[in-house]
C-alpha cells in the first residue's frame, strides 16, 4: 500500500487521455558543429544495481556510438523507485528528447509517464518491461514466461525423482517475476513430486538473497534446488549455502546469463550454478530501432528476443560470444 502511496500522486498528475497516442519521428533536437541533425536519445532505467542492468547501459552506450547522429543523454537510476522514475521520464519529456527509452520499475505506475510522452510526440521503446497501455513505438525483450518455463524444464532433469525447491523471486509487482514464476511452475507440474516449499521477493538482488537462504537452510533440512528469478539471486543462495557446507547437496538454476566475471555464465563454468539461462539485455536491438525512428523508418512494434540455455558444455563459448568486456565493458 505504502508504494501505491509513493506514486500515486505523480502518477495522477501524469494522467492523460490514451487517444492520439500515436508517436512519429522526431522533429526537434540538437545539431551537431556541421549542421548534421543530432538526434537526442533519454533513457529511463529502473535501477543500476542489478549486474544485468549495470551491463545493459554499458552496452547501450556502446551501441549508441555504432550509429552517428545520436547522442544519448545521461542514463538516469531510479534506484528501484517507481515515482523517482516517473519524475525521471517527465524530465526527458521536457528536455524534448527525440527517442526515449524506458525500462520500467513497475507497469502501472509508469504507464502514465509513458503516455505523456506518446503524447507529447515522442517516440518510446520500451525495454524489457511491459507498461499497460500500447501507446509506445516499440516494444523489446525476452519472452520471460518461456524462460521460467525452460529454467523449470531444466529443475524436472535435475530431480527426475521429485524434491524440494526454493524460490527466489524478483520485485512481486515486475512482470518479469510473475512471468518468470508461472513459467517455472506450469513445467514442474509434469511431476507431481517436485514440490516448492518456499518462496519469497528478494528484489532481484545478491545482498536481498542470502539471508532469505540462509533462514531456509536453517528451516528445512532437505532443499534439493534453489530457483533464482535471476543470476545474482541464485548465486546468493550458492554462498548461504557454502557457508553452511551444504552447496554439494542443492542444485542451482538462475536467469540472465550475463558474460562478465562474476556473472551466471562464469559461475556455471566454476560449477556454482548448474544452468542458467540468457536473458538477452535488448542493448544493440535498442540502439537500431532509435537510429531506426530517427531516421523514419519503420520498426517493429514488438521485438521478442530468444534464450540460449547455459550448461557446463557449452558456457565457454557462449562467454566468448557475449563477452563485451574489450568493447563496452572497457
Amino acid at each position: 500500500m505504502r508504494s501505491v502511496l509513493r506514486y500515486a500522486a505523480a502518477a495522477a498528475a501524469l494522467a492523460v487521455v490514451g487517444a492520439g497516442c500515436a508517436s512519429k519521428a522526431p522533429s526537434s533536437g540538437g545539431t551537431t558543429s556541421g549542421g548534421k541533425k543530432e538526434f537526442v536519445i533519454g533513457y529511463a532505467q529502473s535501477n543500476n544495481a542489478e549486474p544485468y542492468r549495470a551491463q545493459l547501459n554499458l552496452q547501450l552506450k556502446y551501441f549508441v556510438k555504432q550509429h552517428p547522429g545520436l547522442k544519448l543523454l545521461p542514463i538516469s537510476d531510479a534506484h528501484q523507485s517507481s515515482a523517482t522514475q516517473v519524475s525521471q521520464v517527465q524530465s526527458f519529456i521536457q528536455q524534448k528528447v527525440d527517442v526515449l527509452i524506458v525500462s520500467p520499475n513497475e507497469p502501472a505506475p509508469l504507464t502514465a509517464a509513458v503516455q505523456q510522452a506518446c503524447q507529447a510526440k515522442i517516440p518510446v521503446i520500451i525495454l524489457d518491461r511491459s507498461v499497460n497501455t500500447d501507446c509506445y513505438t516499440s516494444f523489446i525483450g525476452g519472452d520471460n514466461y518461456e524462460i521460467g518455463k525452460k529454467a523449470g524444464e531444466e529443475a524436472a532433469k535435475e530431480l527426475p525423482n521429485g524434491g524440494n525447491v526454493v524460490e527466489l523471486r524478483g520485485i512481486l509487482s515486475d512482470q518479469p517475476q510473475i512471468d518468470r514464476d508461472k513459467g517455472f511452475r506450469d513445467a514442474i507440474a509434469a511431476n507431481p513430486k517436485i514440490k516448492i516449499i518456499a518462496d519469497r521477493e528478494a528484489k532481484w538482488l545478491k545482498d536481498d538473497a542470502v539471508p532469505v537462504m540462509q533462514q531456509w537452510l536453517s528451516r528445512y533440512p532437505k532443499i534439493d534446488l534453489v530457483y533464482g528469478h535471476n543470476d545474482p539471486m541464485a548465486l546468493g543462495a550458492y554462498l548461504a549455502a557454502k557457508a553452511q557446507h551444504r552447496e554439494g547437496q542443492i542444485k542451482f538454476i538462475g536467469i540472465d546469463g550475463l558474460a562478465i566475471p562474476d556473472g551466471g555464465i562464469r559461475a556455471v563454468q566454476l560449477g556454482e550454478l548448474s544452468s542458467t539461462f540468457v536473458y538477452p539485455t535488448a542493448a544493440k536491438e535498442a540502439a537500431e530501432t532509435a537510429d531506426a525512428i530517427a531516421h523514419g523508418r519503420p520498426v517493429p512494434k514488438k521485438q521478442v528476443l530468444h534464450t540460449t540455455q547455459v550448461t557446463k558444455d557449452n558456457a565457454a563459448d557462449l562467454y566468448k560470444q557475449y563477452d563485451m568486456s574489450g568493447k563496452a565493458g572497457g
